[in-house]
């Protein structure tokens, strides 16, 4: 029984470890940030924000990791999903929160790789 390697499945591998490792840093910060706001009382959202991109990167990392060898393509489109949801919530209401832009752009780049795992998974199967 030959097992066939899975376009970018260390990648996926990669990517999923350090997202997970990411999303406790993001909690942190997000944190902080959100009290700086409800002390300011500045009426920001950005901590909040942060803390929906860091569920949005442990879910992503999750199922990439999981998913990395299937030889279906939904696991990669799944996992891409949640990077853009999480990154454009990120880079929407990142307010005076400037490391939530930084986090949103590696997590909307993190999920078009994915995305493009997804399309080389799918035509490698047909």
């Amino acid at each position: 029984m030959e097992k066939t390697k899975q376009p970018l499945s260390t990648f996926r591998l990669v990517a999923g470890i350090i997202t997970i490792v990411l999303s406790v840093l993001v909690t942190f910060q997000s944190c902080a940030a959100g009290l700086s706001n409800a002390l300011e009382e500045n009426g920001e959202s950005g901590g909040s924000a942060g803390v929906l991109l860091a569920v949005c990167f442990l879910v992503a990392g999750i199922v990439g990791i999981v998913t990395r060898k299937s030889t279906g393509a939904g696991g990669a489109f799944t996992s891409a999903g949640f990077y853009i949801v999480g990154g454009l919530i990120g880079l929407i209401c990142a307010g005076s929160y400037a490391d939530l832009v930084i986090w949103g752009v590696i997590s909307v780049a993190f999920g078009v790789i994915f995305i493009i795992a997804g399309v080389l998974t799918k035509k490698g199967n047909s």
